[in-house]
């Protein structure tokens, strides 16, 4: 049997009958994942038959979606041919709406960003959004030559509950206008595609599943530092959304800050909370990307955030730890990334001294995906909706 590789996808397809989108998606994530490979590590890797790997390459063959990548040598015979996917065989949109920015990327099927836009605007309202969509999108489709009928359709990320769940510094008092807002509706207004709606934190953690270490860690939480404060949570390779698909909520939490009062984690554990941090100081930052360039007096203050950020965040992590034994706990979001490498020892630093009492202590490090993550993440899903392999599209298939 032919060995996994470091990132090889561990999904099984079956030969039960009517499981053929089931396997079908197994084998099309195999490729992309693991690809350049041939039809028998195809096999070997999904445990679906030499036969049933043939008609379903030459299904997706004759679709477009995947493609030969010259032939392996070695052996006898004939030298076998790879297969790899095809990246101009579908693209994504993918939506991030903030309460301090908006982003868009377009994503290939191979999961390259091949455009996009964002724009720095606090709380922004439902029109702010249409208005940036609608002026930007075809822009981005145009700059690289994708027409809309070979867009999957359109990925939403925002925070759950974005005016209620967290109230921010100078949150207007209409932004509870996006509670009865249909987003759907609203981008659809410009391109009539699928439109799928996602929590920040969870897209971010897919786009991760996919693209960023989840290839490395099968069990992590995962760590979203915005303008407020998110978590996600994934177990066994599948993103663990809770009954009521609210898990992770890491910064409603509460700790005890300096002073020794109790407050949310977001409230000190966020982007909003050290932009304050600074303008108190008379330091005014209005995007993430100044926070690189910060002159000494800058630094110190960011520096003396982490310290107080790594404590309000060492309860929880010892919590997750003990209660979930993740293989990792990855920190994203739109900090700098000496930033959160900076956070990310200090903690490590700091759960080293609890190595005797907790049972397992998983390693802190920063996400592998750019601060677009959430963007990137939500592009996915319009992929996972049609094309990629997912315990839901199992059981429609067994439904039949």
């Amino acid at each position: 049997m032919t060995p996994r590789r470091l990132g090889q996808s561990h999904l099984s397809g079956t030969n039960l009958q009517r499981a053929g989108d089931h396997n079908q998606r197994v084998t099309l994530h195999s490729i992309r994942v693991n690809g350049p490979i041939t039809r028998v590590e195809l096999a070997a890797l999904t445990g679906l038959t030499t036969p049933a790997i043939a008609n379903i390459t030459k299904r997706l063959m004759n679709d477009g979606l995947i493609q030969e990548a010259g032939r392996r040598r070695g052996g006898r015979g004939q030298p076998a041919t790879k297969l790899v996917i095809n990246p101009d065989s579908l693209f994504s949109i993918g939506l991030n709406v903030d309460r301090d920015h908006i982003t868009m990327v377009v994503l290939d099927f191979e999961g390259h960003v091949r455009a996009r836009a964002s724009r720095e605007i606090a709380f922004a309202m439902p029109s702010d959004v249409e208005k940036f969509f609608r002026e930007r999108v075809r822009k981005l489709l145009t700059q690289v030559d994708v027409s809309p009928e070979k867009l999957a359709g359109i990925g939403v990320a925002s925070p759950d509950d974005m005016p209620h769940a967290a109230t921010l510094p100078h949150q207007p008092a209409n932004y509870n206008v996006w509670a009865t807002t249909d987003i759907p509706a609203l981008l659809q207004k410009t391109l009539h595609v699928p439109v799928f709606v996602e929590n920040d934190a969870a897209a971010a953690t897919i786009g991760e599943m996919q693209f960023g270490l989840g290839n490395k860690y099968q069990t992590f939480f995962y760590i979203l530092i915005t303008a407020a404060l998110g978590g996600s949570l994934v177990i066994e390779g599948h993103h663990y959304r809770g009954a009521s698909g609210r898990s992770g909520e890491l910064g409603l939490l509460e700790g005890k800050d300096l002073s020794g009062r109790d407050r949310q984690i977001q409230e000190i554990v966020s982007l909003s909370a050290l932009f304050g941090r600074l303008s108190a100081h008379g330091i005014v930052v209005t995007s993430p990307q100044e926070l690189a360039r910060l002159n000494d007096r800058g630094r110190a203050i960011v520096n003396a955030w982490t310290e107080e950020a790594v404590d309000m965040l060492l309860g929880p992590v010892i919590s997750i730890n003990c209660l979930f034994n993740p293989q990792a706990i990855l920190i994203g979001g739109r900090l700098p990334s000496d930033v959160v490498d900076n956070l990310a020892t200090r903690l490590n630093q700091k759960l080293h001294s609890f190595s005797a009492k907790v049972p397992a202590i998983a390693p802190v490090s920063r996400a592998a995906l750019s601060d677009d993550a959430p963007a990137v993440g939500a592009a996915i899903l319009p992929f996972s909706d049609r094309l990629l392999p997912s315990r839901t599209a199992l059981m429609k298939v067994a439904a039949l």
